[in-house]
């Protein structure tokens, strides 16, 4: 039947969280305690699967410590259950941390220490040295040969020389040892005094051992008696001055070397230019431009000694920025020019290569030589490069005119920069002001402004613009602008421009004076900005909406007025209070016709800003419940059913809920089943709603939709995936169940409130045996000191015939024949004990839910020695039921019991242990009294 039982329990639960791994590991390592380390060969794929419980369903994030911080993981973090890396690199590895988390208390954390193996190819590098002894006919010749190869783990190394094995002592001419600075990573084979034999094949074997079937690698170096590092030859000049657009080809040969060298370009750059050609030795620079001037260096690298480097420096010749100044008579605190004083005019640009750089100046288009009145002069390189001054000594009429200076370089290609000066009576120096009504600028967010001075004077300078009231760049970027007619415009201004913005005359194209300056404030104004921008306000039929729209900040902050609309229809208007930085509209009865989009505007001189409500009486999304103890049970051979478990996130928000509607299909098809599931009476806040789905096909998944439906009408639903193996629920198999007690929560198993005191976790290795070292397990069933298992610690304040309960999760059973109890279901119940310690009292195993009273179906007491031994007993269960398993106190403390590896199988006990004595105690249950067994246990444990 489809019966749906309401559980009055709050099920909300914080996250629980473990990793389990598929990929491509070569081996998954507990190491002590809780490092857990998951070895992978690079280029394989990565896969770890975050398993949680809690409710609501937890929300998953991955993330990545160690590493550089250019190796962050992947740019993010990864939201969902399983990380999957495809083809990992080493820069991968590092410690995986999961993280779930769902509002309720802490959240849970596990990690995993990932270690990504390789081998790259390994290098023979060669070093010589030469030693002579001037009185004496002595030569001696020493070869190191020096093997490396990256590496995880570490490598090691042997050489063979042909076929034949080195080792350390096996040839009085060799040697074999690790530099002491490196230890471990090289392998150096030294070579003394060269002889005839030593002249032969040598190949280097770098080996990981097999480690995750990383097979060995080899290289092999040639030693002749030509043997030598490497030589080369640049057949070009340094430096190399060229035009722009012109190709520049660089040419570099080697001159000796044995191996025959291998020759690479290089640049300061970083990179070589996108466009450059390498051919060989020969470096193709095709169309050079300014950017791409810079050092340029050949390298030739034959793994003998070290690798020969030549470099030249490319010149792009280039004539830029002329700028020019005048300077009125330097003797006399006047900024005027005056006849019978002396002016000087200043030219300047940027020239590369700077010794390149000629001036000449004209007057009125005529060639001007230097003279005891006209003194030409070009600055000192090292102080100010690319400067010419013009002296006018004793200015008279006569020397009003339109001096010219004139830029080039010597190589010429470059077009010449002239730079034209007028000396007239009506040279005068700037004055700077701000245009009347320019000053304070008042305008809107997202406008076009133009900030405006005023400058006179001839010739006109430059104006720079810079901020005047804060250490703030310009819109640019910029600390400070250039404006030739003395307009900032700044385009789609903003809020953040607001301030203050000092224009000031520039020494260069006018007069070197004290700079003239004035100030421009601007005013951004923008529209209020509000909150909420939008807010979802749900609500039942019936009662009353509050909204609210509060104003955070506006220019001007005089807020004018604001209006409330309904989908575009004005409810109320009205000049917001100076007083407060809120208004509120309330729906003091909400009918179907006041649900919808409410809008206020706040609105100011610049605009509005917009708070906007959306009204529903749409109910909540259900949330489902995943840690449902046995959620699939089998009814018939090629079906089975599935409990759905789900609480309802704020039930009293809205309407009374009266039914849910239910649709579920089979994963890859497209017929929706649909059905109604009718709700007696309100729901509680975390109250647990079952409904059972029954008749689905083994093995098929099914996508299950759940709405619930109020007099509003549908409300959000909720979907998700309904598995045949409940891959999700550890505690709860299709047909076996089975914990080891590794992690929290135990597998689901609850302490009994009612007993004398509690079952603890541990582990050999966290146990502490002082006081006790004659009693309990050393390792646990497996045979490990860090796996787990549950005992019961007997030393004070415990007396004799206290009892300690550990009772499992529900096991829901379907009766082969639901109409009647005459065949129920065999089981196969077992574990693994250890009563160890001459105090050792009793142990009985109970099933609560069985047909007649309640009793031990198993029981066992005494000393049976330190080893595990297993229990198993078959049982009938008629409805779903639960195991007790009680350990009793004895007369010392010499007496833990302890347990690990619980299973439950469907089907008799095939090999019934002969050593114990059982008998089977039933408590008579009923399907309908299920529910009411369930409510009344956990409500118990909430307490």
């Amino acid at each position: 039947s489809d019966e749906t039982c309401f559980l009055v329990l709050g099920l909300y639960s914080p996250p629980t969280v473990r990793i389990i791994h598929s990929g491509h590991a070569c081996n998954v390592e507990e190491e002590r305690y809780t490092e857990r380390v998951y070895t992978i060969r690079e280029g394989e794929t990565l896969e770890l699967t975050c398993l949680v419980t809690g409710h609501p369903r937890p929300q998953i994030r991955w993330t990545k410590t160690a590493g550089s911080m250019s190796d962050r993981f992947q740019d993010s973090s990864v939201f969902n259950e399983t990380l999957h890396i495809a083809k990992i690199l080493r820069t991968q590895g590092g410690r995986y941390y999961c993280k779930a988390e769902n509002g309720l208390g802490s959240p849970a954390i596990k990690s995993i220490r990932v270690d990504v193996y390789y081998l790259d190819e390994p290098v023979v590098t060669v070093h010589q040295s030469i030693g002579e002894a001037k009185e004496q006919f002595y030569y001696e010749r020493t070869v190191f040969l020096r093997c490396v190869a990256n590496s995880n783990p570490p490598v090691r190394y042997s050489w063979h020389r042909g076929r034949e094995v080195l080792t350390q002592g096996s040839d009085k001419g060799v040697e074999i040892y690790e530099p002491f600075f490196t230890q471990g990573e090289t392998k150096i084979l030294k070579l003394k005094n060269l002889r005839p034999q030593d002249y032969a094949n040598y190949s280097c074997i770098a080996s990981v051992r097999n480690v995750c079937g990383i097979p060995d690698r080899s290289v092999i170096f040639t030693l002749t008696n030509r043997t030598a590092s490497p030589s080369i030859k640049l057949l070009v000049e340094d430096p190399i001055v060229v035009n722009p657009s012109q190709t520049v080809s660089l040419v570099c040969i080697t001159t000796g070397g044995e191996p025959p060298p291998v020759l690479t370009w290089g640049s300061s750059n970083d990179s070589l230019p996108q466009r450059s050609v390498v051919n060989g030795g020969t470096l193709t620079l095709p169309a050079i431009t300014s950017e791409e001037a810079g050092a340029y260096s050949c390298v030739a690298s034959n793994n003998v000694g070290n690798p020969a480097k030549k470099s030249t420096t490319i010149v792009v010749r280039a004539l830029k920025k002329g700028r020019f100044w005048i300077t009125p008579d330097p003797y006399h605190n006047d900024d005027n020019i005056q006849i019978g004083r002396e002016v000087k005019i200043s030219c300047q640009v940027e020239a590369t290569p700077p010794e390149e750089l000629t001036f000449s100046w004209l007057k009125n288009g005529r060639a001007l030589r230097s003279s005891e009145r006209m003194v030409i002069t070009q600055t000192d390189p090292d102080i100010s490069p690319g400067t010419t001054n013009l002296d006018i000594i004793d200015l008279k009429f006569t020397d009003f005119g339109t001096y010219t200076c004139v830029a080039a370089l010597k190589g010429g290609g470059i077009p010449e920069i002239s730079i034209d000066v007028n000396i007239s009576s009506t040279t005068v120096p700037p004055n700077l002001t701000v245009p009347r009504g320019k000053s304070p600028l008042v305008a809107r967010e997202g406008d076009t402004v133009e900030l405006e001075c005023l400058v006179s004077g001839k010739p006109k300078p430059i104006i720079l613009w810079s901020r005047a009231d804060k250490e703030a760049p310009m819109p640019d970027g910029s600390m400070q602008m250039e404006s030739y007619d003395g307009v900032l415009r700044i385009v789609n201004v903003s809020r953040e421009m607001t301030g203050s913005y000092r224009c000031q005359t520039s020494q260069y194209n006018g007069f070197n004076v004290k700079p003239r300056e004035a100030v421009v404030e601007l005013i951004v104004q923008y529209p209020p900005t509000v909150e909420p921008v939008f807010m979802e306000m749900r609500q039942g039929l019936g009662r009353p909406v509050v909204m609210t729209c509060r104003v955070l900040r506006a220019h001007p902050s005089r807020v004018l007025r604001f209006e409330w609309l309904l989908s575009n229809r004005l409810l109320h208007a009205g000049a917001f209070d100076a007083q407060r930085d809120e208004t509120e509209y309330t729906v003091r009865n909400l009918n179907r016709d006041g649900l919808g989009e409410y809008t206020c505007n706040v609105i100011n001189e610049a605009g509005a800003g917009k708070c906007t409500f959306l009204v529903t009486g749409k109910a909540y999304p259900p949330e489902f419940y995943y840690d449902t103890y046995n959620p699939v049970w089998q009814n018939k051979p090629r079906t089975y059913s599935f409990k759905l478990q789900w609480t309802q996130m704020n039930p009293n928000a809205v309407d009374r809920i009266v039914a849910y509607r239910l649709g579920f299909r089979q994963m890859g098809l497209e017929r929706w089943w649909v059905q109604e599931i009718p709700v007696d009476g309100p729901i509680n806040k975390g109250e647990l709603m079952s409904h059972n789905l029954t008749d689905l096909i083994k093995p098929e998944s099914y996508e299950v939709r759940l709405t619930p439906i109020t007099r509003f009408g549908e409300g959000n639903s909720t979907i998700r995936i309904v598995r045949y193996n409940a891959p999700l629920n550890s505690t709860a198999l299709t047909n076996s169940f089975h914990c080891s007690f590794e992690d929290e929560p135990i597998c689901m198993f609850t302490q009994d409130k009612n007993d004398d005191f509690d079952w603890t976790r541990h582990s050999a290795a966290t146990r502490d045996t002082k006081y006790t070292p004659n009693t309990g397990p050393s390792v646990d069933r497996t045979g490990s000191k860090q796996g787990f298992y549950m005992y019961i610690e007997t030393s004070r304040p415990r007396k004799e015939g206290d009892q300690a309960r550990l009772v499992s999760p529900f096991f829901n059973v379907a009766p082969k024949n639901p109409y009647s109890i005459s065949n129920p279901p065999a089981y196969c119940f077992g574990f693994f004990y250890h009563m160890y310690g001459k105090h050792i009292g009793e142990f009985h195993q109970t099933s609560k839910g069985q047909t007649s009273s309640e009793g031990p179906v198993w029981s066992l007491n005494g000393n049976q020695g330190d080893h595990w031994k297993q229990a198993k007993v078959s049982i009938h269960p008629t409805s779903s039921f639960q195991v007790v398993l009680e350990g009793i106190r004895g007369p010392g403390i010499e007496g833990d019991i302890a347990i690990d590896d619980v299973t439950l199988e469907e089907g008799e006990c095939r090999d019934p242990p002969t050593n114990l004595s059982s008998k089977v105690l039933f408590r008579s249950s009923h399907i309908w009294l299920l529910c009411v067994t369930l409510v009344m246990t956990l409500l118990e444990g909430q307490r």
